[in-house]
């Protein structure tokens, strides 16, 4: 995909923003000191007095954005994904959770793909520790069109939310004109009968690469992207493991409590099926570059290719 263009999703995240700010005056931005990196900058530009920076201060901020919710606002509340899920968990659980308050999470930076800011900077627990609060909405899109449609789909649903964006560029594979996104619903890419593929995030991109690799060793591969974390799509999921009879999970996440788990929790309590998870394996990561520390913890097209291949 050398040739297909590339846009980091906090970019998405930031353009989404901004036109949103334009078509609704209740919606409000919160940052924590981080709006060049988390690209929320896009929208103070565009609209000063909704943005406010609540300084390093993460904890403070969900708390600020869930009394912002109570008054009837929309904030979105965004840092990086280590400290808007990681410092500011209780905050999150306490103010935003246990009350049910319309405030939605935009945390960049998640997963080894920041790269160089090393193990202190690389969340990768965050699917797990949002997932485990009631009522939380957890999501990670797969490329640039998707980003942009789950930001709307977050501002227009009622509840909390959160979204993980990335890093990096990703490969843009979806159609802007056609594309649409729900909530909950899975998509499948590809077509294929021998295994099926679940990816989220940037490890979207490399299933599809590896689907083409396997097909042309004779292997059919179904990919999907499962953007939305919780709740499952578990009609999908279950029609996939029926029709190929196994399945991989790829996750830019510790392959304890995100996609993987998941995905493994319906299909043991309904539909029994050989499962083989990528992720990171339950290890903390370490500063490199993206690419190469991508490529170090199997985060892959080619270890998706030698997974399926050994199944």
């Amino acid at each position: 995909m050398a040739d297909v263009k590339k846009i980091a999703t906090r970019d998405s995240y930031g353009n989404a923003l901004k036109e949103l700010g334009a078509e609704h005056d209740d919606l409000i931005v919160f940052d924590a000191d981080l709006a060049g990196a988390t690209k929320t900058g896009t929208f103070q530009k565009a609209f000063p007095e909704r943005h406010f920076d609540c300084g390093i201060a993460e904890g403070n901020m969900m708390a600020v954005a869930a009394g912002a919710a109570a008054m009837g606002l929309v904030p979105f509340a965004s840092s990086f994904a280590m400290f808007a899920a990681g410092r500011a968990f209780e905050q999150v659980r306490n103010s935003i959770g246990y009350p049910h308050l319309n405030v939605k999470i935009g945390a960049t930076h998640g997963g080894i793909s920041v790269g160089e800011d090393g193990a202190s900077h690389q969340c990768c627990e965050d699917f797990a520790l949002m997932r485990s609060i009631p009522g939380m909405v957890v999501m990670s899109p797969a490329d640039d069109v998707e980003a942009k449609a789950m930001v709307k789909a977050a501002y227009e649903h009622v509840g909390p939310v959160y979204m993980r964006f990335g890093r990096s560029g990703v490969p843009v594979f979806h159609d802007g004109e056609n594309f649409q996104f729900q909530i909950g619903k899975g998509e499948v890419l590809t077509e294929g009968n021998d295994v099926a593929i679940i990816a989220n995030g940037l490890l979207v991109a490399e299933a599809l690469e590896a689907a083409k690799t396997l097909k042309e060793e004779g292997i059919s591969a179904r990919v999907i992207n499962m953007a939305t974390i919780k709740p499952l799509d578990e009609e999908l999921v279950l029609k996939a493991a029926q029709e190929c009879g196994k399945v991989i999970t790829c996750e830019e996440h510790n392959i304890l409590g995100g996609l993987g788990e998941a995905v493994c929790g319906v299909l043991s309590e309904k539909l029994p099926t050989p499962v083989r998870r990528i992720g990171v394996n339950d290890e903390f990561g370490h500063s490199g570059p993206a690419g190469a520390l991508l490529k170090q913890f199997g985060l892959s097209a080619e270890h998706i290719v030698e997974v399926a291949k050994s199944f």
